[in-house]
């Protein structure tokens, strides 16, 4: 190449700043050049070295220029190849799009010479169908005899050769139908509702397979064989796939539902138990027949018993819940439903057996009650036998209260004791009721308990109430009884042996403290006869308490006998009372009496004229305390629960000579018995008729300055149940606990 086309060819710099990134670059190149050449000549003795830089630098100008002059000529040469490329391809081009040009010419001549053959073209095309048409017309006319014989085959329940039959018409009609171009003749009309007649032969035959297993089992295996045949079949027509298979495993699961569990089969009210009978029989015996008979004639991935579980399960499942949202159950109905679904269908006589294999899969079986069936059911039980036992607690507690108005004392038993079978009947009837549900489930038992609970505290109520109406008839004169405190000592026995016997309402597993609400019930119900029975005996007891104390009093112990005499007399028949009440009862009763003996003393009745009254006085209370000990010691009182020995605390407030000293007195009263109060030592002071007032003030101070009593176990209520100074006869009734 010459110089001048080098020339030519090499690229010029323009002649401006046009790009400013290289003037850019120009300037800092110039500045890294002088900072470094003013950094090398700037000692003198370097300047010498110049010539030898310089001509150095212009060897690298030279070596730079020689390799840019390289790569743009390198550069030049691609790309007057890549244009002569570019000529070449255009003239490529244009020679293809002459070509495309006389090929699109000859298509529209050839266009034009297929339409004018097209005319011979459907000639040939009728030409051939008729040719078709002459070659299956003697098997076209055997079309609608061969319909109608494998309609006799299907009634003949010939079902293989049935379907074989009509395979081979369709196959004819498949043939017609590629030959004819998809033309449909009218002579295969009657295929369709034949092959539906024996889809139907073929489910109604497998519907009755548990039947045909035992009679005809080659008609059953026929049944299922056309069902397979017809699952592995395909066709060119267009037509919707017969789902035989399907077909036959539906009619496998609605027949076995229709022999068990089919609407005239369900029970009616009260037949539950018998129809549940049945099918523990029915099913496992329904089962062993599909493992032994039914399976063996279908294929393995039908899974017969498998099949037969589920459907069974399934059926009565359903069968179940219609059966729930009918009419309510009864308690029996109920209580043998739970049981029968929760122990013995699960159980080994049902779906626990051994004998029935894994292949029955009954793992997967969904519970045959759901949840809010089994709420439902428990629902139903707990409140139909709540009726029951209201009913039969009404009952024994109507045909006790009867028994109380007898002309003769109550029954005793063998040992001498008033007895009644009230309390075992009560028992009975509600233990009973739990026990037995303790067979179904521990959420159905604790119910029940709850509710046997419930229906024991209000039995206890009502029978509170009734003694509550006997005792005011009695009282009025409405109905008078002879024998009414010996009925009254019969209701404690009774709370006795409910009270002894209520822990067997108690299953274990239960929390103790569930009997908390009956036993109070019972403590009341023990309270309030002993209340009563002392009523009586006051009633007896306070006209002689009316003249105490009194000047014949002091001299005579005439009016204490006629209390104890009276006493002994009412309480001759307590013995008739088991223990612990006959202890019970007997601390009351001396509690009541000495409470009584207070409410007088305290009436401000005799105010002592001199120290021999005095020394009389309590004289007569010491007799009188022992008198009562002796009287209760006697009845069987244990000495332990004795409240007497108060009396004998009194006498040293009353014999002591000194009044000075009776601030001592007082505060060991007050140790003994902390409720005592001001009015009390009040009024015993006004007995002693010797008191001033500065003395008194003195005694009742020592009251609030002496030492706190201090506590003991067991310590109960006296003085605080004594009204001062002027209470009425009726208001000295023990009113607080009697346990």
């Amino acid at each position: 190449m010459d110089p001048t086309a080098k020339d030519e060819m090499q690229p010029s710099l323009p002649p401006g700043p046009e790009w400013p990134e290289q003037e850019r670059a120009e300037q800092l190149a110039r500045g890294a050049a002088l900072k470094w050449a003013s950094g090398i000549f700037y000692r003198p003795e370097q300047l010498a070295r110049l010539g030898q830089y310089r001509s150095r630098e212009v060897q690298r100008t030279r070596s730079l220029e020689a390799r840019i002059k390289s790569v743009v000529q390198s550069y030049l040469e691609g790309v007057k190849t890549g244009v002569w490329q570019l000529a070449q391809a255009l003239e490529a081009v244009q020679g293809a799009r002459e070509a495309l040009g006389q090929a699109r010419g000859l298509l529209r001549g050839m266009a034009k010479a297929v339409q004018t053959l097209e005319p011979l073209r459907e000639q040939a095309v009728q030409h051939k169908q008729l040719q078709a048409l002459s070659q299956l017309l003697p098997r076209l006319r055997a079309v609608p005899a061969a319909v109608v014989h494998a309609q006799t085959l299907i009634d003949a329940h010939r079902l293989l050769e049935a379907y074989v039959s009509l395979r081979e018409l369709e196959q004819l009609q498949e043939e017609t139908w590629a030959s004819l171009g998809g033309l449909e003749l009218p002579v295969f009309e009657g295929l369709g509702p034949l092959a539906e007649a024996l889809g139907q032969a073929v489910e109604a035959t497998v519907g009755a397979a548990g039947q045909l297993a035992r009679e005809d089992p080659a008609l059953l295996v026929a049944a299922v064989r056309v069902a397979e045949v017809e699952a592995g079949r395909t066709t060119s027509l267009e037509q919707a796939p017969r789902d035989w298979r399907q077909r036959c495993l539906r009619a496998l699961e609605e027949g076995l539902e229709r022999v068990h569990f089919g609407t005239p089969l369900l029970p009616g009210p009260g037949a539950l138990a018998g129809w549940l009978e049945a099918l523990r029989v029915a099913l496992p015996a329904e089962l062993a027949t599909a493992e032994a008979l039914i399976a063996p004639c279908c294929p393995p991935h039908y899974k017969v018993v498998r099949l037969w579980a589920h459907t069974l399960h399934g059926g009565l499942r359903r069968c179940l819940q219609q059966f729930l949202e009918g009419p309510e159950l009864g308690a029996s109905d109920a209580f043998t439903l739970l049981h029968w679904a929760l122990h013995v269908y699960l159980g080994p006589e049902m779906m626990g057996s051994l004998e029935l294999g894994p292949e029955a899969d009954v793992s997967q079986l969904e519970p045959l009650l759901t949840l809010e069936n089994i709420e439902q059911l428990e629902a139903t039980f707990v409140s139909k036998v709540r009726a029951s036992v209201v009913q039969w607690l009404q009952k024994a507690l109507e045909g006790e209260v009867a028994e109380w108005g007898r002309e003769r004392e109550p029954d005793t038993d063998p040992s001498g004791f008033y007895h009644s079978p009230m309390p075992a009947i009560v028992l009975q009837i509600l233990e009973e009721n739990i026990r037995v549900t303790s067979l179904v489930s521990e959420s159905l038992q604790r119910r029940v308990h709850g509710m046997a609970l419930s229906e024991l505290g209000a039995f206890l109520r009502s029978f509170n109430d009734a003694l509550i109406r006997f005792s005011r008839d009695h009282l009025r004169g409405e109905a008078v009884v002879p024998h009414y405190v010996s009925y009254l000592l019969a209701a404690l026995n009774h709370q006795s042996a409910l009270s002894s016997s209520v822990s067997v309402l108690q299953p274990e597993g239960v929390v103790s403290g569930a009997l908390a609400p009956v036993e109070a019930a019972l403590d009341e119900l023990q309270r309030r006869i002993c209340r009563l029975v002392l009523e009586a005996l006051l009633l007896e007891l306070q006209p002689l308490f009316a003249t105490l104390p009194s000047r014949r009093w002091l001299s005579s112990p005439e009016l204490l006998n006629n209390v104890c005499e009276r006493t002994a007399r009412f309480c001759r028949n307590f013995w008739r009372v088991r223990n612990p009440a006959f202890q019970v009862l007997l601390a009351e009763t001396e509690r009541a009496v000495v409470l009584q003996y207070l409410c007088a003393l305290m009436q401000g009745r005799l105010v002592c004229r001199g120290a021999d009254e005095r020394n009389q006085a309590a004289e007569r209370m010491q007799q009188d305390a022992t008198q009562l000990r002796d009287l209760f010691l006697d009845l069987g009182l244990e000495e332990s629960a004795h409240c007497a020995p108060v009396l004998l605390t009194l006498r040293k407030l009353l014999n002591l000579h000194d009044p000075t000293m009776l601030g001592l007195e007082v505060a060991s009263l007050r140790q003994q018995f902390p409720d005592v109060s001001e009015e009390h030592v009040s009024a015993l002071l006004d007995l002693r008729g010797d008191v001033s007032r500065e003395q008194r003030q003195a005694a009742l101070s020592s009251l609030q300055d002496g030492p706190q009593p201090s506590p003991r176990a067991g310590r109960r209520a006296l003085f605080s149940l004594v009204p001062a100074p002027t209470p009425s006869p009726s208001s000295c009734l023990f009113s607080g606990s009697c346990a």
